[in-house]
């Protein structure tokens, strides 16, 4: 069993990214970060998941690239670590089919969980029952009438510069100015050193002056948000070689190849060594008839 001191190698930051959309993806639901959540591990395979743990989502994870960043382990070590983590439950590779800007595509994710899950919930997740609960609505009561971001903006320019100290009637005039600056930058200290920087001498109408600034120094558009992705399908694909299958085919995340198991018979077919078997005698009895 490892211990909680895991001395593996550089920080996660300087790790390379897989290609977008690729990579690691954290698990849903996770729990806070604890020293001894792989503790119940080997100590290698703890080392490993605790840096995998450490990395952000869309990290490559790949076992080639985990042993370029980790010297003490190399690419074969690495891969049975990750075939170890898969069977324990703490990851699993899934093949997404998603709706995203630019279209239909599939890619492959691996799926990393903080906490061992068990093949229930792999398979829950794979079909899509891991959205959280919706939570009631809360109650709200009235709130009492409350000052906008916009007015406390230009209430504070005196604070900035006594030269742009402004009125209530100002404040409540140029507020909606303030508004529209605020939409497109919200952050209010912006637009208070919009309005005070670089003023002349003297300022004989603040009011104005301010108002001149918030039409000619109004921030752009900002650039939309992109649409979301949306998953419309899941597949598991087995951590060793990527073949894909449903959970039930997959228990600990591997094809039975990969675990050393012989695929089953289909009904009335025939193993190997019986078909070898069948097919020496017909080429027997071809050669007797032609003899």
């Amino acid at each position: 069993m490892a211990s909680a001191d895991f001395s593996v190698a550089p920080h996660a930051a300087a790790h390379p990214l897989a290609s977008p959309g690729y990579g690691k993806r954290s698990a849903p639901r996770q729990s806070p970060r604890r020293a001894d959540d792989f503790a119940h591990l080997p100590r290698r395979e703890a080392a490993i998941a605790a840096y995998i743990d450490r990395l952000p989502d869309g990290a490559a994870i790949d076992a080639k690239t985990l042993a370029k960043c980790l010297p003490d382990y190399g690419q074969m070590a690495c891969a049975t670590a990750l075939r170890r983590l898969s069977e324990a439950g703490h990851l699993r590779r899934v093949r997404e089919h998603l709706i995203t800007e630019d279209g239909a595509r599939w890619v492959t994710r691996t799926f990393f969980s903080r906490a061992a899950r068990g093949e229930e919930w792999w398979e829950a997740f794979v079909r899509g029952d891991d959205a959280p609960e919706p939570r009631p609505a809360a109650v709200r009561t009235p709130a009492a009438p409350t000052r906008t971001p916009a007015y406390d903006a230009l209430a504070s320019l005196g604070r900035a510069d006594p030269r742009m100290t402004l009125s209530a009637a100002d404040c409540a005039r140029l507020e909606p100015r303030a508004a529209a600056w605020l939409a497109r930058d919200a952050d209010p200290g912006r637009l208070v050193q919009a309005l005070t920087s670089g003023l002349p001498v003297q300022v004989h109408s603040p009011a104005a002056l301010a108002r001149t600034r918030l039409e000619a120094k109004l921030p752009p558009e900002p650039v939309p948000e992109p649409r979301a992705e949306i998953t419309i399908s899941r597949l598991l694909e087995c951590t060793d070689c990527g073949r894909p299958g449903p959970p039930t085919a997959l228990p600990g995340g591997l094809c039975r190849p990969c675990r050393g198991e012989t695929e089953p018979l289909s009904p009335g077919g025939l193993s190997p060594a019986e078909v070898r078997r069948r097919a020496a005698a017909i080429r027997s009895d071809v050669r007797t008839h032609e003899g």
